[in-house]
């Protein structure tokens, strides 16, 4: 009898046509580190009184599908969950391709996401998957991943693939070593760590139906935060806090094959923070960064990715 590992362990993706409803073609193998994406339905304890001190059987609850998924920051695969995040892209080029995606959209695409543990076996598909956050870190070192969290309407399990030969992509992945940040359009030095959360703070349609799902996931307000840590060597960040003027944060990824991410904050908002001196060590000062939608753009964040795929 085989047992599951998570060496053996598969994932791929398609976007669906229709919410919920996984297409019978064109998925995409997708590269991954971990994922809690899943479905439970927990019990409700019996309150009944009346038939002694053993408690009668339990109920069960509604279905909960919904998850994590770590990913590496590529400069092919990525762009699935970009698109995932902000919608269709707008691509220009010839090869390579330039993919422009925009924050602001009023709907998402859903996809279908299947993992397989080929071992047991068992194949999940779990259809209208919608992302409601994705985060990630910039640091000196380590290796570079972003955590998707995602809601989806519900779990299909079966003993063979529904995914079909999923397409293969060229795994090229960013690294810290590759990164870099810009405020309004001059290197900002002295930065030890950033870190950045996009939400599309989904509202889940919870209506009564047989089957237990929900009806959909809709975006409501969404939320661009973060934070950077720097050296304390210039009054230039405080100085903005403290005025309460935005700036423009560029956060790139440049690969050296001439791929590239290039995520901009257009309009971010920084508190003022407070600068302790704990101890004979550097000073240290953290900027928890809040954005907003930029007047003259338009929009609140442009995230950008040059590669070899011609279409998303």
């Amino acid at each position: 009898m085989a047992r599951a590992q998570g060496a053996r362990a598969l994932m791929a993706l398609a976007f669906e046509t229709t919410y919920g409803t996984p297409p019978a073609s064109g998925f995409t193998r997708m590269p991954f580190a971990s994922t809690s994406l899943g479905a439970e339905q927990p019990l409700l304890n019996s309150e009944l009184l009346g038939y002694g001190r053993d408690p009668l059987a339990p109920i069960k609850d509604a279905v909960t599908a919904d998850g994590d998924v770590v990913v590496p920051l590529d400069a092919e695969a990525f762009g699935f969950w970009l698109k995932a995040a902000f919608g269709a892209p707008t691509t220009t080029g010839t090869g390579p391709w330039t993919h422009e995606f925009q924050s602001g959209a009023w709907t998402l695409p859903s996809m279908s996401i299947e993992t397989g543990m080929p071992e047991v076996p068992r194949y999940a598909m779990y259809s209208g998957c919608v992302l409601d956050q994705i985060t990630w870190q910039m640091q000196r070192s380590g290796l570079l991943t972003a955590t998707v969290r995602l809601v989806a309407q519900g779990e299909t399990v079966g003993t063979t693939t529904s995914a079909g030969t999923p397409a293969a992509l060229e795994l090229k992945r960013f690294g810290h070593f590759n990164g870099a940040i810009t405020r309004n359009g001059t290197a900002l030095g002295n930065v030890v760590s950033a870190e950045l959360t996009y939400a599309n703070n989904l509202d889940r349609i919870e209506t009564i139906r047989s089957d237990g799902r929900i009806d959909g996931a809709d975006p409501s307000i969404a939320a661009l935060t973060g934070r950077i840590e720097v050296r304390f060597a210039d009054q230039t960040l405080v100085t903005q806090a403290i005025n309460g003027d935005p700036c423009e944060l560029e956060f790139a990824y440049v690969l050296p094959s001439g791929e590239s991410f290039t995520f901009t904050v257009h309009a971010v908002y920084l508190p003022r923070p407070r600068i302790e001196i704990s101890g004979p060590q550097g000073v240290q000062a953290t900027f928890d960064w809040q954005a907003a939608r930029d007047s003259v753009v338009g929009r609140m964040c442009t995230a950008t990715l040059v590669n070899d795929v011609e279409t998303y």
